[in-house]
């Protein structure tokens, strides 16, 4: 495996998708590349606890 780039579908920032973190996503079953950047997937995990999911 070999770092990746993508496109983040919230601000369209370019980020890297690092072999760690495919590892790590594989290990867990995870069949989908993120989405979001880790700034994105930080700001909406904040505005979801906001609003009481995932408590």
């Amino acid at each position: 495996m070999a770092d990746k780039n993508l496109v983040c579908k919230d601000c369209s920032k370019e980020f890297v998708f690092t072999e760690g973190e495919q590892a790590f996503y594989k290990e867990k079953g995870f069949e989908n590349e993120p989405q979001r950047c880790p700034e994105c997937r930080r700001a909406r995990k904040q505005q979801n606890n906001n609003r009481g999911f995932r408590r």
